[in-house]
């Protein structure tokens, strides 16, 4: 496993716990919000780097995924 498949790895762990604490759902289910969104599909694109950002940014990301139903990135 590469150093990025091994970050990757690691931020969905972060992830999956981050949703099932904030919104008090199983693991399995947060799982399943995670693997079904556009931020998962970013996460694993190594090209976008995104697997190098902080998990409460990721975490903010996907909120804004469920929230809004697409991804909301704030302009520079």
């Amino acid at each position: 496993m590469g150093k990025e498949q091994q970050m990757i790895e690691y931020m969905v762990q972060d992830l999956v716990e981050m949703l099932t604490e904030a919104q008090n759902i199983e693991y399995d289910k947060a799982m399943r919000i995670l693997y079904d969104s556009e931020v998962y599909e970013k996460l694993l694109d190594i090209e976008t780097g995104l697997y190098r950002e902080s998990p409460s940014y990721v975490y903010g990301l996907l909120q804004d995924e469920l929230n809004f139903g697409h991804i909301v990135q704030a302009e520079v």
